[in-house]
């Protein structure tokens, strides 16, 4: 269906907008350059990856044994003080899909005709029934609980269903709970004897180990400006505890996903989307516009880490060991690529040893042609390669989880480099390229530590080494009608592409998250 307002590019005519058109467009600093390439990546379609293979241990992966993690570990101790730290947390989103199969029972189900079980059994709705049986180790079940019996006369005289419909309610929709449209920092994730404990408190106990500097901990939330209050308020709240204890105070910053990121929308035959006012239809570019954050963030080392990937108090020390190891390994690596540029600059270089580390340690392959090079394209290759912001990844063992990988990804100019590939990328019709896609072995936890300055000691522009060609496209749907939305480049996959990178194994204790509220019934959300 065309909504009447749709409006279509012509390349063979100027492109004509309206005075409000222009004024809208301004109002989220979007230019009309930008606009016009946003259309053309509708009208292009998604560019897929080329997978070439999946990365693995010894081919594109490092794996390091006991002694070596410690070695790292203890470097980045060791070596700390000399850099300036800063740990990046996305947390954008509000929790709606962690409750997602919930909000879709209540929905669904007839509480007049059918009871629960019945609902389970017709829908083989394994979520609900694991939810139901699991309910009690909530961390916040005992506050809901309470709240219901106190504000239930009746409570105890309701049937199970009954109960439990009533607890599904309040825990998504009634204040002071209503969990559904709160941001997952701020929900509850583990129950201690006398207190719960949120994402946010979490990854303030995080930074305390490996994210401090003097006594200091830095960190950074990106979140949704609608809940920048529960944030302070959470913050002055549990802050001050936090510090007490660790004997450690925070510099905590935030700051909202940019307007200028946003993206048009078009309908399904790629004309513009206008609403039915006539304005133009915006969305938010996806977690790739986070790039424009990250490169405001002025620290010479930044810890990337998601909102919901926390361990109780009790794991958090191994956790954490293997953060040190990822950037006292950054450390090292840094420190190489820095040397090697110096002998750039000093013309005492030994292209043969240089080539063994861009290869070894850097998994950068050289061009099939390279030894046609001369002497000068040859230094200049090495030059450009080096002179990137690194990162360095941990990978942890596949064990089905949706989401991105590592993989050797060959690009449009022939280049084969190391990236990080979500499924959306891949072109699941070339049977070829799914099945290199399913024979990975390793999975992405969103565990980075990114070194963002160069060997003179100026920080690198981030946006200039985004692959700007990989965005997502996807089909949404807006007040009814079918739309069609653009996603930026994802902030580790075509935001990252261009950069140094390098993939660490870990071990899947450092990958907890919480997906949907069910995960809060596994080990490492269970304080108790």
């Amino acid at each position: 269906m065309v909504h009447p307002n749709a409006q279509r590019f012509d390349k063979n005519r100027p492109m004509i907008l309206s005075k409000a058109d222009i004024l809208q467009m301004e109002s989220h600093g979007i230019s009309l350059e930008q606009m016009k390439q946003q259309f053309l990546f509708f009208e292009r379609g998604q560019r897929f990856a080329q997978l070439e293979k999946p990365a693995k241990v010894a081919d594109g992966i490092v794996q390091f044994d006991s002694e070596q993690e410690h070695m790292y570990a203890g470097y980045f101790d060791s070596h700390k003080s000399h850099f300036t730290l800063r740990k990046f947390i996305p947390a954008s989103g509000a929790a709606t899909r962690m409750f997602k199969f919930l909000n879709e029972f209540l929905l669904a189900y007839d509480a007049e005709n059918q009871s629960i079980n019945a609902y389970i059994n017709y829908n083989k709705a394994k979520a609900l029934q694991t939810f139901l049986v699991g309910m009690e180790k909530l961390p916040f079940f005992k506050k809901i609980d309470a709240y219901l019996r106190e504000n239930n006369q009746d409570f105890d005289k309701l049937s199970k269903d009954q109960k439990n419909i009533l607890f599904i309610k309040t825990m998504l929709y009634q204040e002071p709970f209503a969990y559904k449209n709160k941001p997952k920092a701020l929900i509850p994730f583990h129950a201690y004897k006398n207190r719960l404990t949120t994402p946010f408190e979490a990854h303030l106990l995080e930074a305390v180990s490996y994210a401090t500097n003097h006594r200091v901990a830095h960190l950074h939330f990106t979140i949704s400006e609608e809940h920048i209050e529960g944030f302070k308020s959470l913050s002055a709240a549990r802050t001050p505890v936090v510090s007490k204890k660790s004997d450690v105070k925070f510099q905590i910053d935030y700051s909202y996903q940019k307007s200028k990121t946003d993206t048009i929308t078009v309908d399904l035959q790629n004309n513009l989307f206008r609403d039915p006012h006539g304005a133009l239809v915006f969305r938010p570019g996806g977690h790739g516009a986070l790039i424009e954050n990250l490169n405001d963030i002025t620290e010479d080392f930044i810890f990337i880490k998601n909102i919901d990937n926390i361990v109780v108090q009790s794991m958090q020390e191994e956790v954490c060991f293997y953060k040190k190891m990822l950037a006292g390994y950054a450390f090292s690596v840094q420190k190489h690529i820095f040397e090697w540029i110096k002998k750039l600059d000093e013309n005492e270089v030994d292209e043969h040893v240089l080539q063994t580390f861009l290869k070894k340690l850097l998994c950068i392959k050289l061009p099939e042609n390279f030894d046609t090079y001369n002497v000068s394209d040859r230094l200049l290759f090495y030059r450009n390669k080096l002179h990137r912001p690194l990162r360095i990844c941990g990978m942890v063992r596949n064990e089905g989880e949706p989401g991105g990988g590592p993989f050797w990804v060959r690009s449009t100019s022939g280049d084969v480099s190391l990236q990080i590939v979500e499924s959306a990328q891949v072109n699941l019709d070339d049977t070829h390229q799914e099945e290199i896609l399913k024979s990975s072995t390793h999975f992405n936890p969103v565990d980075l530590v990114c070194a963002v300055y160069d060997y003179k000691g100026r920080k690198f522009d981030l946006r200039a080494f985004v692959d700007r060609d990989a965005v997502f496209i996807s089909q949404k749907s807006y007040n009814g009608l079918p739309v069609r939305a653009l996603e930026l480049p994802g902030l580790w996959n075509g935001g990252m592409a261009n950069w140094n990178t390098v993939f660490v194994e870990v071990p899947l204790i450092t990958f907890n998250p919480v997906k949907t509220v069910n995960d809060l019934f596994k080990p490492a959300h269970q304080a108790l």
